[in-house]
């Protein structure tokens, strides 16, 4: 075959075909990452069902302006994530699946918003990749499958930084007209947008997108363009997306202001009253794990992008802008008093961009060192799988399962590293490298295919299993009390399921109780004056007990012969 040959038989077949294939494959990387088996396991942590419930009461009551838990106002969150949730409860109905629905939604959204940022700052080739790297990251897909908050503020303000940098004049090109016009749907999108994230955590978003640009325009020069976001229309798109719910709120509930913004937004941040105190270097190891099966590439790409850029002494607004983003989300966190992982979500997206444009360039011009690397970190993850998979009968059998399972999921991430690294190291021609490289994601894919299998070793138990074991035993949810010690995600999570706040037992021996306990069982009580019965349970919530306490029966209570009965 000719070259020529070969060039007509690119035009003609090989570009349709890899187009239609790159479409087949990227749409099923965002449905398998985003949406499958998002009721595949029941709600998880103090979080999930606190928000459901919050959700669920507002579809019900009709109240969409105070959110409310147990029937009383609950200022922690704004209702972006309720009315979401609450709007998918009254489409759907309810259930974990469209409780989180809401997350994953907003993952797409930012997706497909970075992956046109990608497009119009660099090239096809890199929004492709990145419409692979971003959802197969841990930190979406675990975040895009919480019925919480962090993600629909993460994907919010994501796409409004995505009209930041439209702004900001970081997508001109060649083609763009020399006389520019004032972009009016891009102002209004930035100031919904951001508006948007305002609803979903709170004022924190001004700061995250101010800080971003700030920080941008210092190391660019470029003020002028940075004051473009504070033109009145996208000041006024802000103001009619955000202000109205929080002025019906504060005048519907004297306490809002003082509980949302001090106690939640500032005392959160500045002080360590609800208990997140983490040391400084906390978000390191959080980011790495929320960027696998992909952390050796971010490295490798961190450590090449820096020596180059101190060889080049020079560095692009659009990569400034990059860093400056993720940078900044990650320094303003590093300095709260209150800590948690998913504060840092709003990180991933800028860094997972960078991660793929370097992979796009860095690694096709260094080949050698990037497998290299990759080699490594697949060899890391192998060995710790290997120590994981060692049998400790020292550990319960929750504990054995999901250790086999986090070992199971290491050897996936092998896996993907392997074949994502065999595709640079081993061709230079551009198609068959592409070719081998859209084989990194299938382990991912197919993890998901077994994910019901994997979901009974990772997650033993749930609140949902136990409560529909209570259920099931005709257990009254308003005699279904509490022993002390139980953790308050599966107390919530029982709140949620039997419709009512299950409060602690008070050990009163004159009353009709089932005690739901993790370490007592009847044979215990009874040893403490109790009359009880064990409820049997089934398999998925063995570690967990029941016990039916009855009040005992007196002697003087008794009927004495010849009296009536």
């Amino acid at each position: 075959m000719t070259e020529l040959t070969i060039q007509v038989a690119e035009k003609t077949w090989f570009k349709p075909a890899a187009r239609i294939g790159w479409a087949i494959l990227i749409a099923a990387t965002l449905y398998v990452c985003y949406f499958s088996h998002l009721g595949a396991i029941g709600f998880v942590g103090p979080d999930e069902p606190r928000y459901a419930w919050v959700a669920r009461e507002m579809a019900e009551t009709g109240d969409w302006v105070s959110p409310r838990l147990y029937g009383k106002p609950w200022f922690e969150k704004p209702p972006l994530f309720y009315w979401g949730a609450a709007l998918c409860f009254k489409l759907f109905g309810v259930s974990e699946a469209t409780a989180r629905l809401p997350s994953a939604i907003s993952a797409l959204l930012a997706t497909l918003a970075l992956a046109w940022l990608a497009l119009r700052l660099y090239d096809a080739e890199t929004a492709r990749w990145l419409l692979l790297l971003l959802p197969t990251t841990v930190g979406m897909i675990g975040f895009s499958h919480a019925a919480a908050t962090d993600m629909p503020f993460s994907g919010m303000l994501t796409i409004a930084m995505v009209a930041a940098a439209v702004l900001l004049g970081l997508t001109r090109n060649e083609n763009t007209p020399i006389i520019p016009r004032t972009p009016w749907l891009v102002l209004v999108l930035f100031g919904f947008f951001l508006g948007l994230a305002v609803l979903a955590k709170g004022p924190a978003a001004i700061i995250l997108c101010g800080g971003s640009v700030f920080f941008w325009a210092l190391f660019t020069k470029r003020w002028r363009d940075a004051f473009r976001l504070l033109h009145p229309v996208a000041v006024a798109a802000f103001c009619f997306t955000a202000l109205p719910w929080y002025v019906l709120c504060a005048r519907r509930n004297p306490d809002f202001l003082r509980v949302f913004i001090i106690e939640h937004n500032f005392k959160r941040y500045l002080t360590p009253e609800f208990q997140h105190v983490q040391p400084f270097w906390f978000y390191l190891p959080v980011l790495l794990l929320a960027l696998l099966p992909w952390t050796g590439a971010a490295i490798w790409t961190t450590v090449v992008g820096s020596a180059r850029v101190v060889k080049n002494k020079s560095l692009s607004p659009q990569t400034s802008f990059l860093l400056s983003w993720s940078l900044f989300v990650l320094l303003f966190f590093t300095l709260s008093q209150s800590k948690l992982p998913a504060y840092i979500l709003a990180a991933v997206p800028a860094l997972a961009l960078l991660l793929t444009r370097g992979c796009a360039t860095l690694a096709v011009e260094h080949r050698k060192s990037f497998g290299a690397s990759i080699a490594a970190f697949g060899l890391l993850c192998f060995g710790i799988s290997e120590f994981a998979a060692r049998p400790n009968l020292a550990l319960n059998l929750a504990s054995q399962s999901l250790q086999l399972g986090a070992s199971f999921l290491l050897i996936i991430i092998v896996l993907a590293n392997v074949l994502f690294g065999a595709g640079f190291f081993c061709t230079p021609i551009r198609w068959v490298r592409n070719l081998m490289l859209s084989l990194c994601v299938f382990p991912i894919l197919f993890t998901f295919l077994i994910a019901d299998e994997l979901v009974s070793g990772l997650v033993p138990l749930s609140a949902r299993d136990l409560a529909s074991q209570l259920l099931a035993q005709h257990v009254p949810p308003e005699q279904a009390f509490i022993y002390h010690g139980m953790s308050r995600g599966i107390r919530y999570g029982l709140n949620f399921y039997l419709r009512r706040e299950v409060p602690d037992w008070d050990q009163n021996p004159a009353t009709e109780a089932y005690v739901v306990s993790g370490s007592v069982r009847c044979s215990q009580l009874e040893k403490q004056g109790f009359q009880c019965k064990d409820v049997p349970l089934g398999s998925s919530t063995w570690s967990w007990f029941v016990s039916h306490v009855t009040p005992k029966v007196s002697a003087d209570s008794l009927p004495r012969s010849g009296q009536p009965q």
